[in-house]
């Protein structure tokens, strides 16, 4: 039987002259968007997932489970205007909240889909270049977004030299199991960046040999890619690229 609104936790907005918050309870915040810039990464923890762009920085399909108030998609959107955008969101609570936050209108480019993550990834089997996984609701990460089986279609969604991007909690009982059920799935081509103060554990994985070929060394800023925006992703690209330099001595130590 299919879900209904009834289904889902409804969320609610607490709104400032500054910014606007979408909240399950008062207990943690799920996106913040600042008003006087929307399309800005408000979270620390968002801008460490756009570190994909490290290893893959011109992606043609992306796709996200968890659509929260926006700030990836219209982040992705406005400043990757060659890839194209799809949103798994499985509450339609949280989808109504939409033109609140200022996210795009579904067209060529951008599509926001009321749908189970779980089985939005069984469907796009090999056509993803980036996926990223941000689904929380009330109760935290929903088992069908941490299970084996999920992590392997992750795995599967993904083109060749494809990457996921994870938001996990360093704090949840079942955070090791989870980073053991995706090392069964991608090996070593695992990078974890954690931020102490959130608890937040960003995970990004490839399907390929993309975790070897880190392209920002110098992290140099792409051409047309807007300086402001750059700039704040910045500092999160310092601290992938150091989690990425121990990954590769770590690496170099046990091929000696």
């Amino acid at each position: 039987m299919p879900d209904t609104p009834a289904d889902h936790c409804q969320p609610f907005v607490l709104e400032t002259p500054v910014s606007t918050s979408l909240h399950f309870s008062f207990a943690s915040i799920q996106s913040r968007m600042d008003a006087s810039r929307p399309d800005a990464l408000e979270l620390d923890y968002t801008a460490l997932m756009m570190g994909f762009l490290l290893f893959l920085p011109a992606p043609q399909r992306i796709g996200m489970v968890g659509l929260g108030g926006g700030s990836l998609a219209k982040f992705c959107f406005r400043h990757l205007p060659a890839s194209r955008i799809e949103v798994a969101e499985i509450n339609p609570h949280v989808i109504a909240l939409r033109e609140r936050f200022q996210v795009p209108a579904d067209g060529e480019r951008f599509q926001v889909h009321c749908a189970d993550g779980a089985h939005y990834v069984q469907q796009v089997q090999g056509q993803l270049d980036v996926l990223m996984v941000d689904g929380f609701d009330l109760g935290g990460t929903p088992p069908a977004l941490c299970s084996q089986r999920f992590y392997e279609d992750c795995f599967d969604a993904l083109q060749e030299q494809g990457v996921l991007v994870l938001n996990l909690h360093s704090g949840h009982i079942d955070y090791a199991l989870h980073l053991a059920r995706l090392r069964q799935c991608f090996g070593p081509q695992l990078l974890r960046v954690g931020l102490e103060a959130s608890g937040n554990c960003i995970v990004l994985a490839c399907r390929g040999a993309a975790m070897s070929l880190l392209r920002g060394s110098l992290l140099r800023r792409p051409m047309g890619f807007d300086e402001q925006a750059w700039g704040q992703l910045l500092p999160a690209f310092e601290q992938v690229r150091a989690a990425w330099l121990k990954w590769q001595a770590d690496s170099d130590q046990w091929k000696s």
